[in-house]
């Protein structure tokens, strides 16, 4: 039997949509993609903070980085953007960002923490990860308004840019650090509860710019 919200009708901005079984699923694997990514970060962040000088517990962190890593892979693929160009984008970031994480993994025999704590400039290749995460607290909030998501949009930036040149203290690493990984719990916990709906977004937006992108196709390639 076809649920309400599944057959109802809504009335886009090019036209009438339906929501399928389908979009519904890419939401739930969305959403779940960014609570296990914010899970692993929340982890990796308490392991820092305790017993950040514990051999164990930074490979356990490395293999957080990893999980965190692929789960914000998956929440890129199914993420529902607009604008075709700012997806792709995200996703040439987050794809930056894992190959110089595993090039640092493969080169260096510390942890991955340990050298980005010791060599920041690992951050211009590994910090394009955490430019398309920024994308997604930037979507999130421009969408949905919520404060955690943009104090997020400025914090990841400020704490990134901070220890790339040196210019935060230590102890003010580690409460911003605290500070995005309690707002990443927040935000995906708040993402668990929110109707599915609004982050499919206007479907009928979707198929006019697709049908605008094959009729450009079309008279460039007739």
């Amino acid at each position: 039997m076809t649920s309400l919200s599944e057959s109802k009708v809504y009335q886009g901005q090019f036209g009438e949509f339906t929501i399928t079984p389908e979009d519904r699923q890419g939401v739930v694997v969305y959403r779940s993609a960014l609570c296990v990514a914010a899970v692993c970060f929340a982890l990796g962040t308490v392991g820092i903070l305790w017993r950040g000088n514990d051999p164990l517990v930074l490979n356990m962190v490395s293999v957080l980085y990893l999980i965190f890593s692929l789960a914000m892979g998956v929440a890129l693929a199914t993420i529902h953007i607009y604008m075709a160009w700012l997806h792709r984008l995200l996703q040439i970031f987050w794809g930056m960002g894992s190959i110089a994480a595993l090039w640092f993994g493969l080169q260096d025999p510390q942890p991955l923490a340990l050298t980005v704590y010791n060599q920041p400039l690992a951050l211009v290749g590994i910090g394009f990860t955490f430019a398309a995460l920024t994308g997604i607290f930037f979507k999130e909030s421009f969408c949905f308004n919520r404060f955690e998501t943009k104090f997020l949009t400025f914090l990841v930036p400020v704490l990134m840019l901070g220890h790339l040149f040196g210019l935060l203290p230590v102890l003010w690493e580690q409460v911003l650090l605290g500070i995005w990984a309690v707002l990443f719990l927040v935000f995906g916990f708040r993402k668990t509860i929110q109707a599915i709906p609004p982050d499919i977004g206007d479907k009928s937006v979707f198929t006019y710019l697709k049908n605008k992108q094959k009729d450009s196709a079309t008279l460039i390639n007739p």
